[in-house]
């Protein structure tokens, strides 16, 4: 077994460990897996927790950012990391073309993951799904059905905030229109929505939401479950407040659906620990795992039967759209580059 703490070249990491154990504190014959994800720990270590009591396969965590992908290449065939579990489709693909995947090759895993969510050669499967809608305003939005299109309508000129157009949330957003209507409405569409921006994109998701809570806009840009985590937050009870003067509107639910992404796991190129890898990823996709996606996560389960929590059903009814998500990370570097072409991040009038 490969030790699992890292050697001194990452002494000056960001990364945060956690749940970390030496192969040599461990009984010779205890099972192990070790984990690289870039998820928060609160939404991601239940499910691990969860595993280990079920399977008593010891889960070792290194809690990272989008520097794993680098580290894992970097680390070559020394790498402990077994899989990365991480989010967007685009962060997906990466590793594949990093070269540091392997097919995934499970029966089980076929049979509870769509094709649609898993990659055509095996080298990432999605786990859950989350939505890129409308957070609208209670008292100020009476409408109830938005489309995407919409969004660049004049009569939402300094009413929309959203966070940098260069995050991955919404160039998965940008790049699901470049599929569907092309570069160039896509350019016209985007710079009219910079216009309607109440001021220039910053902040988080959550921080959108503060938005709307104060009068600074009307509507916004924002994942699905962070509603929920903000819906349910003790620890920040404001964000309570923030959540109830929202109500979340599913964009062209009449038309092509709803843009969606996923979180995913990779199998690790150089896995020590493969076949208890495999276990564990089986593991997030069944039942069990995915009710808890459901239920700590707010995120809508990939295996078909499993309902999503009480709190996002809520909502109203999600209509994906079915647009591949390989057809949609294609086109993630021309996104990119809209964005920085109509100086979206500069904010209107720029």
């Amino acid at each position: 077994m490969k030790p699992f703490l890292s050697r001194s070249i990452w002494a000056g990491s960001s990364l945060i460990f956690a749940s970390l154990t030496l192969a040599s504190a461990l009984p010779a014959s205890a099972a192990e897996v070790n984990v690289y994800t870039t998820r928060e720990p609160g939404l991601i270590q239940p499910l691990f927790d969860a595993f280990t009591a079920e399977t008593g396969t010891k889960v070792n965590v290194l809690f990272g950012k989008d520097e794993l992908i680098e580290r894992i290449a970097a680390e070559g065939a020394n790498s402990p990391a077994d899989v990365l579990v991480t989010v967007d489709v685009g962060t997906l693909n990466r590793a594949k073309e990093a070269g540091i995947t392997q097919p995934i090759v499970s029966a089980v895993v076929d049979a509870n993951i769509p094709a649609q969510y898993r990659d055509a050669d095996g080298a990432w499967i999605g786990l859950s799904q989350r939505a890129r809608v409308i957070y609208a305003s209670r008292d100020r939005v009476p409408q109830d059905t938005i489309t995407y299109a919409e969004l660049a309508d004049p009569q939402w000129r300094g009413r929309i905030c959203t966070r940098s157009g260069q995050h991955p949330y919404n160039i998965g957003l940008i790049a699901s229109r470049i599929a569907h209507e092309g570069a160039e409405k896509t350019k016209e569409w985007l710079a009219n929505v910079r216009d309607n921006l109440a001021h220039k994109p910053t902040g988080n998701d959550r921080a959108q939401a503060k938005g709307i809570f104060a009068g600074e806009c009307d509507i916004a840009l924002g994942n699905t479950y962070y509603m929920g985590l903000m819906q349910t937050n003790e620890q920040e009870p404001e964000q309570k407040d923030w959540a109830k003067a929202i109500k979340i509107l599913f964009p062209d639910a009449e038309g092509d659906g709803t843009h969606v992404n996923i979180s995913g796991v990779v199998l690790a190129r150089n896995a020590p620990n493969k076949d208890e890898a495999i276990k564990l990823i089986e593991f997030l996709t069944s039942d069990e795992a995915q009710e808890l996606y459901a239920e700590v996560n707010f995120e809508y389960p990939l295996k078909p039967g499993v309902p999503p929590s009480d709190i996002v059903a809520s909502w109203g009814e999600l209509k994906a759209d079915t647009l591949p998500l390989t057809d949609v990370a294609k086109n993630r570097a021309e996104a990119s580059a809209l964005v920085d072409e109509v100086n979206f991040d500069a904010g209107p009038n720029s």
